[in-house]
């Protein structure tokens, strides 16, 4: 029998942090949802936002393992 695939984040979740890390060099990516949102500065910003972004459309992404020690 062949080995199981481990299932990556491949497809969606790729795509997506690729789009965002593009709009952050190029000075484009705004945090909050209002038009007041201001200009990400930190990559570590602009990471959390690909990925969350990411989650919301469907990807299957992990949380950060502090954030499930926390929620157990």
């Amino acid at each position: 029998m062949p080995a199981k695939k481990k299932a990556s984040s491949g497809g969606k979740g790729r795509g997506k942090v690729e789009k965002v890390m593009h709009e952050y060099k190029h000075g484009e990516l705004k945090s909050g949802r209002g038009g007041k949102g201001g200009k990400v500065k930190s990559r570590k910003q602009a990471v959390a936002i690909a990925l969350s972004e990411a989650r919301q459309s469907g990807a299957r992404i992990p949380r950060t393992r502090s954030a499930t020690k926390k929620s157990k």
